[in-house]
């Protein structure tokens, strides 16, 4: 049998463009002609030897097959990049101290601070999970260097918005949330002010006409997962970093308004960052979209996306 290698810059159009949900955008994100980029996906599946797009209304969306060749364009991608950081950077030295948010740092942390240790073992990082207020003060006073955190409209002088993500109701991973629309006032499970989501939850509730009642508050998200999970009341989050004890709330079950977006930004604390804090950026940037990427494929149907051409 004939082995076959896959070209990785063949590879990178097709994440990008999925990424994009546009082949033309990937065209010109990548610096190709949009028939430099249709040529690249046709000798991608020739490679596959399979059919990895199908049509969908006016679009485009994946085979099976063309999800199993994404998932594993993002991983060859993910370690040719390691790869080229370890090897053109392996002087790479310094001190990194990194902002997140509660919501980030078990599932995104971890990764980002593994591949980034790996590649360049000799800086150092100093992790801060926290607030959003306290993020955004400690990134414009110079006490971090870079800080992922959710948009309240305030913009640094050095930041970059990554993505608009769905808030969802969340309520008990076991059995129902305990109420519906029109009874008693809702029970609502929050952060301690101020909190983003909370100002999203009661401002859509009030227009809805919905009564509430604040049912537990807590100073940090472990404890609000775990009132959550106990079915004191139900409350808002993104599906980023959901532990397996709460669940998102199905549109309808409960008669709750539908929630806004909430934007996520990363807050550089300089214009023109270290190598280091560069190459931390990056990574970071990786994952987010990675995360946002999966999120919304839960959240949402899929969307077709368009054709190059």
């Amino acid at each position: 049998m004939r082995r076959i290698t896959f070209d990785l810059d063949v590879l990178r159009t097709f994440a990008t463009g999925m990424d994009l949900g546009n082949f033309a955008k990937a065209a010109d994100r990548l610096g190709r002609s949009t028939s430099a980029v249709s040529a690249q996906l046709k000798k991608l599946e020739e490679q596959a030897g399979t059919a990895i797009f199908r049509k969908s209304g006016r679009g485009l969306a994946l085979t099976e097959a063309g999800e199993t060749m994404l998932a594993y364009a993002r991983r060859l991608l993910d370690l040719n990049d390691e790869a080229v950081a370890a090897v053109q950077s392996v002087e790479l030295e310094g001190w990194v101290r990194l902002g997140l948010q509660e919501d980030f740092g078990e599932n995104l942390l971890p990764d980002v601070l593994g591949r980034f240790a790996r590649a360049h073992p000799k800086v150092r990082i100093e992790a801060r999970v926290v607030r959003n207020a306290e993020l955004l003060e400690r990134v414009t006073t110079g006490k971090l260097d870079l800080a992922l955190a959710w948009s309240a409209g305030t913009m640094t002088a050095h930041c970059e918005h990554i993505a608009d993500v769905p808030m969802r109701w969340i309520g008990p991973a076991n059995g129902l949330s305990g109420w519906t629309a029109g009874g008693e006032p809702m029970p609502l499970a929050s952060l301690e002010a101020p909190c983003l989501l909370r100002n999203a939850a009661t401002k859509v509730l009030d227009e809805a006409g919905i009564s509430w009642r604040l049912s537990f508050v807590s100073p940090s998200l472990g404890g609000l997962w775990a009132a959550t999970a106990a079915g004191l009341g139900i409350t808002v989050r993104t599906p980023i970093g959901l532990p397996g004890k709460v669940r998102m709330l199905a549109p309808g079950e409960t008669g709750l308004p539908e929630l806004p977006k909430l934007g996520l930004v990363l807050h550089r604390a300089e214009a023109e960052p270290d190598g280091a804090t560069a190459r931390l950026a990056e990574l970071v940037l990786q994952s987010v979209h990675e995360a946002v990427r999966e999120v919304t494929i839960a959240s949402d149907e899929p969307k077709p996306f368009r054709r190059v051409g």
